[in-house]
């Protein structure tokens, strides 16, 4: 996330309406990976907080579709397991991992940490890599149409299906970005100062659809629209908004933390879990 927020169902205990979701993103380039070999990356030689043992934090409460039932150790919900897919890459079985409750505000700021590595929808970002350490991302944040139930777009799949539709979106984002150069509409899409301008005009009838990014998008239909669906997720465009794990600064687990991460993305293991657990269980499918 880029900005700390409050309220419920997506980022764990932060605002995703504070942030300017679909907003101009901030530099995500993730810091160099400190050195190390691969054969020092083992449960054995990594210098954890508890030897033997890896302690990741998250914070209180911790929401889905990042988390299932407030219950990270369950594995469930994405972040969850993104973070027991890490564990185990690094050697870690399940029950070497404790987990720890930190606030988001807590983590990103300047000192010692309490934990190995937290999750939690962090964005990487040029200022937060002055207080802090963040692995290779785990997650590039994809823009996401959301209409009324209402509208002729609702339950669509593809981005033919969208030519015809009225889009909007807030001026210059990605989220604008994506829909002149991947959907395409044969209409000029709408332009708004701001997304609560652009959910007003979706919440009047005013666009057929609206694009913003997926952590925004589960945040408008869940809590703030309602009546409002995910369409589906567009294709990468632009320079999209990361999230990385976050370590002290320093840490000497970057390295390997980020190792561990760049496994599972050259494995397929990360688009996996996005799908099994942003995609089908969040009802975010891939517009084709």
């Amino acid at each position: 996330m880029l900005t700390p927020r409050t309220v419920v169902l997506t980022c764990a205990g932060v605002l995703l309406a504070a942030v300017a979701g679909c907003a101009p993103q901030d530099d995500a380039t993730p810091a160099p990976a400190a050195s190390g070999s691969a054969a020092a990356c083992t449960k054995d030689t990594l210098p954890t907080r508890t030897p033997g043992r890896l302690t990741i934090a998250t914070d209180e409460p911790a929401y889905e579709p990042w988390f299932r039932e407030n219950k990270p150790d369950s594995g469930e919900g994405f972040e969850a397991a993104v973070a027991y897919a890490v564990a185990e890459q690094l050697g870690f079985a399940r029950g070497d991992v404790t987990w720890t409750r930190v606030k988001f505000d807590s983590a990103i700021a300047p000192g010692p940490k309490e934990f190995d590595f937290d999750i939690n929808q962090f964005s990487i970002t040029e200022e937060r890599k002055q207080a802090v350490d963040f692995s290779a991302p785990y997650y590039f944040v994809r823009q996401t149409v959301i209409a009324l139930k209402t509208s002729k777009i609702a339950g669509k799949t593809s981005l033919a299906d969208l030519r015809n539709a009225k889009l909007g979106a807030q001026v210059g984002t990605t989220s604008y970005q994506a829909i002149t150069d991947v959907i395409k509409p044969t209409g000029q899409p709408q332009v708004y100062n701001s997304n609560d301008d652009a959910k007003k005009a979706l919440q009047n009838g005013q666009l057929d659809g609206l694009v913003v990014d997926l952590p925004t998008a589960f945040y408008i239909t869940g809590a703030e629209i309602p009546e409002a669906v995910i369409v589906g997720q567009v294709p990468q465009v632009g320079t999209p908004e990361t999230f990385g794990l976050l370590l002290d600064k320093g840490s000497p687990l970057t390295g390997c933390v980020s190792q561990a991460v760049g496994a599972l993305e050259r494995a397929g293991t990360l688009k996996a879990l996005e799908q099994r657990w942003l995609a089908q269980v969040a009802g975010a499918p891939e517009l084709t």
